[in-house]
C-alpha cells in the first residue's frame, strides 16, 4: 500500500548474544495504543533492546532498554528474593480482595486440615488437590475423580516457582465451580482456608484467579492467541458504528439465561440473546430455539453486553470488560477476584438478578449514549489494569506468601504425593545469573 508501516525490531543488547525472539503483529486497541507481544526461545544476559519505529523512524520513547538477565518462560531462574520480584513487577502493595479473604483466618492448622478435609470434601466426588510446596518444588496428591483441571493449578504454579522463590506451604485448593467452606467464624470447629477459584457471599474460601484468567495469562506467556490480550486488539468496530443492542450467547447453566432469550423473542430491538447449547433444560430447545455459536470478537459488534451467571460466575466477564462495548451486569453472590475493584455505574451497568430491569437499562443505555460510552471505556481502562499477566503473577504469590505466613506448623510431603516436576525444554538456552554451579556440575 506504499504507507510507512508500524515494526517492532526486539535484539540482544550485547552483539555477541544472538537469540531467537519471534514477535507477531501488534496488537491494535483502536484508540492510540498497541499492545506488542513477543516470544524468547532463548534468554539474554546483557538485556534486550526494543525498537518501535514507523517507517524508518522512532517514534514514542524507542529505543527502550531492558536491563538482562532476562529469562524465556521455561527458564528455571527463580529471583532469591521475592521483595525484589515483587518491586520488579511493579505488584501492588494492598490487595483488598486477599485482605478480606485471610480475615476469617489469623493462624492455619495444618493438622486439622490433614484430618477434616480429606474427610469433608475429598470423597468420590471431590475435586480437591492437596499441595505441598518446599525448597521451590511442588508435590501433590489429588482427592476424588474430578480433579483433571489440576493442570491448571499445576502449570501456573510450576510458572511461579520458575520465576521466584515461593515460600514453603502446604494447602488444599478446589477445582470446582462452587465455593466449598460454608461454616461461620465463629462455630466450632471454625472454617478451613480452602482455595478456590470463585468466591461467594455465603463461602469462606480463600480466592485465586480462575483458572480461566490463569490459563489465559500462560497462553500469553507463550504468545498463543486466544487470551485476555488478542480480545484487546480485536473489539469490533468503533463505538459510533457498533449495534446497539444488547447481546448475550452461552449455554443454558442457569434459568436467566433463559428468560433472557425469551426478553430477546418479545423485544428484539433492544436485545439479540440466544442459548448455543441445551444441557440443563434440554426441554427448553424446542420453545426457544438453538443459536448458532459466533467468534468471542463478534461479540463487540454490539453495544451492550449482558453478563449473566453461569453455574457460578460467568468467567467471560473479564473478557466482556476487556472490550469496547458497556457491559450489564447480573447482580450476584459470586465473585471472581478483581470484582472488589469494579463498581456500578463507573465500570459497568447493574441489572437485577431476576433481570426485571434489564430492558430499562438497555433503553437508558440507548438515551445516555455519552455516559454509556464514558462507562465502558472506564471499565475496560480498570480491567486491563486489573489483568495484566505480571498483575495476576502477583496476586497468585501474594496469596501464597499470606498463606505460609500463618501456617502454625511445617509443610510436609505427605505419603501418596508426588512431584510435579518442571517441564523439560532443552532446546532452549537458559543459564541462570549469579548461581554457582552445585556440587554435580563441577
Amino acid at each position: 500500500s506504499g504507507q510507512a508501516q508500524f515494526k517492532v525490531v526486539i535484539k540482544s543488547l550485547s552483539p555477541k548474544e544472538l537469540v531467537r525472539i519471534h514477535v507477531p503483529k501488534p496488537l491494535d486497541r483502536n484508540d492510540g495504543t498497541f499492545l506488542i507481544r513477543y516470544r524468547m526461545y532463548e534468554s539474554v544476559n546483557e538485556g534486550l533492546k526494543i525498537e518501535v519505529l514507523y517507517g524508518d523512524e522512532h517514534v514514542a520513547q524507542s529505543p527502550y532498554i531492558l536491563k538482562g538477565p532476562i529469562y524465556h518462560e521455561y527458564c528455571e531462574c527463580p529471583e532469591e528474593d521475592p521483595g525484589a520480584w515483587q518491586e520488579t513487577l511493579s505488584c501492588p502493595t494492598k490487595e483488598p480482595q486477599i485482605a478480606k479473604d485471610f480475615a476469617s483466618f489469623p493462624s492455619i492448622n495444618l493438622q486439622q486440615m490433614l484430618n477434616e478435609v480429606p474427610k469433608r470434601f475429598g470423597e468420590e466426588r471431590g475435586a480437591i488437590v492437596h499441595y505441598t510446596i518446599l525448597n521451590n518444588h511442588i508435590y501433590r496428591r489429588p482427592l476424588g475423580k474430578y480433579t483433571d483441571f489440576k493442570m491448571f493449578s499445576d502449570e501456573i504454579l510450576l510458572s511461579l516457582a520458575r520465576k521466584v522463590l515461593l515460600p514453603d506451604l502446604e494447602f488444599y485448593i478446589n477445582l470446582g465451580d462452587w465455593p466449598l467452606e460454608h461454616r461461620k467464624v465463629n462455630e466450632t470447629p471454625g472454617p478451613l482456608p480452602i482455595i478456590s477459584w470463585c468466591g461467594s457471599l455465603d463461602s469462606r474460601d480463600i480466592i485465586l484467579p480462575t483458572y480461566d484468567i490463569t490459563h489465559s495469562t500462560l497462553e500469553a506467556m507463550r504468545g498463543v492467541t486466544n487470551d485476555l490480550l488478542s480480545i484487546q486488539g480485536n473489539t469490533g468496530p468503533s463505538w459510533i458504528n457498533k449495534t446497539e443492542k444488547a447481546f448475550f450467547r452461552g449455554r443454558d447453566s442457569r434459568e436467566e439465561r433463559l428468560q433472557l432469550v425469551q426478553l430477546a423473542k418479545e423485544n428484539p430491538q433492544l436485545l439479540d440473546a440466544g442459548i448455543t447449547g441445551y444441557f440443563f433444560f434440554q426441554e427448553k430447545e424446542k420453545e426457544l430455539g438453538k443459536a448458532k455459536l459466533i467468534g468471542f470478537f463478534d461479540f463487540f459488534k454490539y453495544k451492550y453486553q449482558v453478563n449473566v451467571d453461569g453455574t457460578v460466575a460467568a468467567y467471560r466477564y473479564p473478557y466482556l470488560m476487556l472490550g469496547d462495548s458497556l457491559v450489564l451486569k447480573q447482580d450476584s453472590p459470586y465473585y471472581e477476584h478483581f470484582y472488589m475493584a469494579l463498581q456500578p455505574w463507573k465500570h459497568y451497568v447493574p441489572i437485577k438478578r431476576n433481570l426485571a430491569d434489564l430492558l430499562e437499562k438497555v433503553k437508558w443505555a440507548k438515551e445516555n449514549d455519552e455516559e454509556a460510552k464514558r462507562i465502558a471505556k472506564e471499565g475496560q481502562l480498570t480491567a486491563r489494569d486489573l489483568l495484566q499477566p505480571h498483575r495476576i503473577y502477583c496476586y497468585y504469590y501474594r496469596v501464597l506468601q499470606n498463606y505460609a505466613e500463618r501456617q502454625s506448623s511445617k509443610p510436609e510431603i505427605r505419603d501418596g504425593m508426588e512431584l510435579v516436576p518442571q517441564p523439560d525444554d532443552n532446546t532452549s538456552i537458559c543459564q541462570c545469573r549469579g548461581k554457582r554451579p552445585s556440587r554435580e556440575e563441577l
